[in-house]
């Protein structure tokens, strides 16, 4: 799978450009607020139909305009398909696969990307949403209905809390809201769990190589793995702080609440690893991730490195860049080209980006 052409209109700063990715690797050059981060950012947006920035799809669209449009050239199983995509301020979007009305779900399902930026690294110490943000997108990547469990989660969930803030609670329903809300919770966190067994496979190896010592491992909250092992903790949790729901007005069980414990050599990394010891511990998921997605779907899904280069030392540098699979297609955002060595530049395809204009 790889993105062959890209084109954006009225998109955050950029007002008509066009880019070719002839090769594997493209580096896209800049300095900060020229524009290479939003090119990274819309090339995410169609996979996933969310931006990593920004949950209002209308701050996507340029200031003065009414509109923004992204297409793109996608090669998939030696076939090429047309995407395009556009959203107005009035909140109306289209959303085509070779020029034929889709459906988000369908058009999720064409390209896969892993995006790597400074903001990851910060995923330790951020607050449990961004954690599960990114547990969440992952796996949706690999099996599409997830997307839809979660969003039947939350519906389930606004529902009930909505109830709760009645000034008269019918308990009846109460209880109906808590036994749709353990079915549907539990399937989430028992793919959760599922995922995150994988992963900590891959990245506890990757961790080793390049820490050269250290252990890592990780805990979910929810101390169980079987559907209805699942089922019945949740079920107990529920019961045990019902008064405390009812006392909050909200829903305080359940996989939105839940979140991750990263651990080295067995001591909580949020805590007590150096900056150092949580951007390998970074990396290693984000390229666990990228393979796992690979052997789950068959496809390497593009990756996306937004200036997180220049966070890393030479050490972890050198490890992601020699890491990057050949069939894996690469864009690469960043201040300048000093970070590259002369050998991985040789085939590199390179953009200039100036005020949202491709030099």
């Amino acid at each position: 799978m790889r993105i062959l052409k890209l084109g954006l209109r009225n998109y955050r700063n950029c007002a008509d450009i066009s880019l070719d990715f002839e090769s594997r690797k493209t580096l896209i050059i800049g300095k900060n607020a020229q524009g290479k981060t939003n090119i990274l950012e819309s090339i995410y947006f169609l996979s996933d139909l969310k931006s990593p920035r920004t949950s209002t799809i209308s701050d996507m669209i340029k200031f003065g305009q009414s509109r923004f449009e992204i297409s793109a050239l996608v090669e998939k199983n030696n076939t090429e398909i047309e995407l395009d995509y556009s959203y107005s301020e009035d909140k109306k979007r289209e959303i085509k696969i070779n020029k034929v009305k889709s459906t988000p779900k369908d058009f999720k399902l064409v390209v896969k990307t892993v995006l790597f930026s400074t903001k990851d690294l910060l995923l330790l110490r951020g607050a449990p949403q961004d954690r599960r943000d990114w547990l969440d997108r992952a796996i949706s990547q690999i099996y599409p209905a997830y997307d839809e469990r979660l969003s039947k989660y939350d519906k389930i969930r606004i529902q009930k809390n909505n109830l709760l803030k009645n000034e008269v609670i019918d308990e009846a329903l109460l209880d109906i809201y808590n036994e749709q809300l353990v079915i549907t919770g539990a399937n989430i966190i028992f793919l959760r769990k599922k995922f995150l067994k994988e992963i900590e496979k891959i990245a506890s190896v990757k961790h080793k190589i390049i820490s050269d010592t250290e252990d890592f491992s990780l805990n979910y909250t929810c101390p169980e793995d079987e559907v209805e092992a699942i089922s019945e903790y949740l079920k107990t949790e529920l019961n045990e702080r019902r008064r405390e729901e009812l006392a909050r007005r909200q829903s305080c069980v359940g996989p939105h609440r839940d979140d991750i414990e990263f651990k080295i050599n067995g001591i909580d990394a949020a805590k007590f690893a150096s900056q150092g010891q949580q951007r390998t511990l970074v990396l290693s998921l984000k390229l666990s991730e990228l393979e796992i997605i690979r052997e789950k779907t068959g496809f390497s899904p593009i990756l996306l490195l937004d200036d997180v280069l220049a966070e890393l030392d030479e050490t972890r540098q050198n490890y992601l860049l020699k890491s990057i699979d050949s069939g894996t297609q690469t864009i690469i955002t960043s201040v300048d080209t000093l970070l590259f060595e002369d050998e991985f530049l040789k085939d590199v395809k390179i953009y200039n980006i100036r005020e949202g204009e491709i030099a």
